[in-house]
């Protein structure tokens, strides 16, 4: 079995009186969709922002690789190979495709932004390779675009700046059922590459679709483990509202 390339361990995080994580752990591998599930106010949000760079830790710790990591800040996190997608997807949309793939690490040439065509070039080249097809011309501001396709400009983004991880957050909610098929799609594309997914959603037939293994938060902490055809929607919800649990917090060796 592949070691985790992403990893939290015994994590807590305290907000106040409010103890957001209780010694929570998870982990992604290389190459697979690893969905996180939970209900509202389970420790979800904190823990993708522990392993995005946004929190640090209270007590516990972080791996990359196996080896202990201080993600001192998202760009600490995004120099080491993580990308995250947000719900609100972070676009710019007065700005087009290309703005915003790029944006924050355009080519420049002596501090002056320079060469737009060839960002626009590498940024059609990874849709394409992604299957992402964009109806609207590439020099169209991103406002102009369909639910569905931010979306896909949100993930390609993330997918060709990633090496190792990928955190999507809801990337399916409020999408139609053709735009959430593409989505799902391009999920699993990413996967093929050997990008370990992070998978953040409530929709359980869409989370038993795609992902290869599901842990499950409650209260805090990780309170089941599932790979691909251990759990049916029934299963989850038992974990989730805490009927079942198999022990799975404890750390991996």
């Amino acid at each position: 079995m592949s070691k985790p390339v992403l990893g939290a361990y015994r994590v807590v995080k305290t907000f106040g009186h409010v103890r957001a994580l209780r010694h929570a752990s998870f982990e992604a591998f290389p190459g697979e969709v690893t969905a996180l599930v939970g209900d509202n106010g389970a420790g979800k949000s904190t823990l993708t922002k522990v392993l995005s760079g946004v929190y640090s830790p209270d007590e516990g710790e972080v791996r990359i690789d196996g080896n202990p990591v201080r993600l001192s800040d998202p760009h600490d996190a995004k120099a080491r190979g993580i990308e995250t997608v947000y719900q609100d997807l972070a676009l710019a949309p007065d700005l087009d495709a290309a703005g915003n793939v790029f944006l924050g690490r355009e080519l420049r040439r002596f501090g002056i932004l320079h060469n737009h065509p060839e960002m626009r070039r590498r940024t059609a080249t990874a849709f394409r390779d992604l299957g992402v097809g964009l109806v609207q011309d590439m020099r169209a501001p991103v406002a102009e675009f369909s639910g569905g396709q931010k979306q896909s400009v949100a993930i390609a983004r993330a997918a060709m700046w990633a090496t190792k991880v990928i955190v999507m957050d809801e990337p399916t909610a409020a999408l139609g059922v053709i735009q959430t098929a593409n989505v799902l799609e391009l999920v699993e594309r990413i996967r093929d590459k050997g990008i370990a997914v992070v998978f953040i959603s409530h929709n359980l037939p869409q989370v038993l679709q795609v992902a290869d293994r599901i842990e499950v938060l409650r209260l805090g902490a990780r309170v089941a483990r599932f790979r691909r055809g251990e759990a049916d929607v029934d299963r989850l919800i038992a974990a989730i509202s805490g009927a079942y649990a198999n022990e799975a917090n404890e750390e991996s060796s």
